[in-house]
């Protein structure tokens, strides 16, 4: 996929739902996390990124007794994963100080990271996204307090250099954790197996860690509102935190930035005051919809819907214009389908059937919005395409679903047929079993993102045990890889594959892969309770 460059797209800026979103900011919850131990990163080949955290001979009780000169290195272990800053006291010890201390603190969520070269990173993401600082300190003693923000559990210093007269001592490191949640307010699953229940703490830390200002992706990169993300993310917390104002906000923060021509970006950058980017992606968009539904259905706030509801049609309208005469979408090919980061499957048939599936909701919001004329329009365009789609890409003899001019048989195109409920429920089924004989084990699929609709698919086609099955192997995977927050990427076939080039950039907490908050609470534990 290469990056969207759109610089003649003009957007609507709303100044009435701006407000609203800056008035919906929460203020951040912040604790001082002190480290548990130090570690030295070692060679394992028994890890899956063949480097591991083991603890240091140097005791953290001693910390200030221990002097660091050129080329000597500390690394501190929080115990977990944490989003905030980091600060520590520094001074020094021999002569008098004849040149300034030089520094470069490397902050990871993985031991992989303190082990990359960062130097050598030449991948597709920007270098600048490396949490890594390079710093002179001309005078000691002093507290280094650094401006930044930073998404670990691990912090390196390495002192490149002070001189043979003298040395650097370390005290009182503090790492000040910042999100606008906290985990106490959630009531942790039972749901009689262990794994489950571990696979739940690890994404709702994850979750946590990505309820900042605004939903981001990351904490660590690329710290954005992104609109598929937040369709995921706003579902996890309904089943858990259930934080209203932030859901709301970031509604919002998408509603009062539409281009002009009624799409809706993909991401928002929210750090200084709200910028659209200049991407779109057809699947992205339709999930505003999405979202707008999930949360009137949580709250019934009819306030939210009035305010967003044209928004959100005119977002559908835009991607209706990609219908044909047969009513099979033919998006514009800089209009992307995104769907997973694995680019080597056609995507026209995810597309159709993520334009039913929010087609449905919308349908739902203009019946709660009264919207008389528009009912009987909408609903006539859903069995159209719904008729086509069985039509024209639904093979009767294999009894699957068809992609592209080359009529292509993957899996993704099967799991948003399912989601999208094109086929009746025993459809549904008859197609997810021979999925299931066809695809599985799965390989290919590169993002928890694409794994939670997979699983999703499997829940609700009448296959719950294949579905525990999975998020057990996929996600319980990570857990063995000793993940403290779910990743932005894994295959489990290709482990240590990185969708940008480098396992440095990789983003180890990620939004869309906390779901299994949503899909235990949602498909399991009512089954056991």
């Amino acid at each position: 996929m290469d990056f969207q460059e759109n610089r003649n797209i003009k957007f609507i800026h709303n100044q009435y739902l701006l407000e609203k979103a800056e008035k919906l900011k929460p203020q951040l919850i912040k604790h001082s996390i002190s480290p548990t131990r130090l570690v030295d990163i070692v060679p394992d080949n028994t890890n899956v990124y063949n480097f591991s955290a083991k603890e240091s001979h140097q005791s953290l009780d001693s910390l200030s007794n221990y002097s660091f000169g050129k080329g000597e290195r500390i690394v501190f272990d929080f115990g977990d994963h944490y989003v905030g800053h980091f600060k520590i006291n520094i001074s020094s010890l021999g002569s008098p100080m004849d040149a300034p201390l030089f520094l470069h603190l490397k902050f990871a969520e993985l031991p992989v990271e303190l082990a990359e070269d960062s130097d050598g990173y030449q991948g597709m993401i920007s270098k600048s996204w490396l949490q890594d600082e390079y710093i002179h300190l001309d005078t000691l003693p002093q507290t280094l307090a650094l401006p930044r923000r930073y998404s670990c559990r691990y912090v390196a210093i390495d002192v490149i250099d002070t001189s043979p007269k003298w040395k650097a001592v370390f005290s009182k490191p503090v790492f000040t954790a910042e999100s606008s949640v906290e985990l106490n307010q959630v009531t942790p699953v039972n749901t009689k197996n262990k794994k489950l229940n571990k696979i739940d703490s690890i994404g709702l830390k994850t979750l946590q860690d990505c309820m900042q200002q605004v939903f981001e992706d990351g904490p660590k990169r690329d710290r954005r509102l992104w609109l598929g993300d937040l369709h995921l993310q706003a579902l996890a917390n309904y089943a858990t935190f259930n934080n209203k104002e932030l859901v709301e906000r970031c509604l919002y923060l998408f509603g009062a930035l539409p281009a002009e021509d009624g799409r809706i970006t993909t991401n928002i950058f929210t750090f200084t005051k709200p910028i659209p980017d200049d991407t779109f992606f057809f699947d992205y968009g339709l999930f505003f919809i999405s979202t707008l539904y999930d949360f009137y259905k949580q709250f019934q706030d009819k306030q939210v819907l009035d305010d967003l509801y044209l928004v959100a049609k005119q977002e559908l309208d835009s991607v209706l214009t990609t219908l044909n005469k047969d009513y099979i979408i033919e998006p514009d090919k800089n209009w992307f389908i995104f769907v997973d980061w694995n680019m080597n499957f056609d995507r026209n048939t995810c597309g159709q059937a993520i334009l039913i599936y929010a087609l449905r909701q919308f349908i739902k919001l203009v019946e709660i919005e009264n919207d008389q004329e528009n009912i009987t329009k909408y609903k006539a365009i859903l069995t159209k395409m719904i008729k086509s789609s069985k039509e024209k890409l639904f093979d009767k003899k294999i009894g699957l679903f068809i992609s592209g001019n080359d009529r292509e048989i993957n899996l993704a195109s099967q799991v948003w047929m399912v989601l999208a409920h094109v086929l009746t429920n025993k459809e549904n089924y008859n197609l997810m079993t021979k999925v299931i004989k066809l695809f599985f084990p799965i390989h290919d699929i590169a993002t928890p993102y694409m794994y939670h609709y997979i699983v999703e698919s499997l829940f609700e086609s009448n296959h719950s045990n294949d579905a525990i099955k999975l998020i057990e192997e996929y996600w319980g995977k990570m857990v063995d890889y000793g993940a403290d927050t779910f990743w932005e990427a894994f295959d489990p076939n290709k482990p240590d594959d990185s969708p940008y080039g480098s396992l440095a950039i990789n983003s180890f907490c990620h939004a869309w892969s906390c779901t299994p908050v949503y899909l235990i609470r949602k498909y399991i534990t009512h089954t056991i309770n």
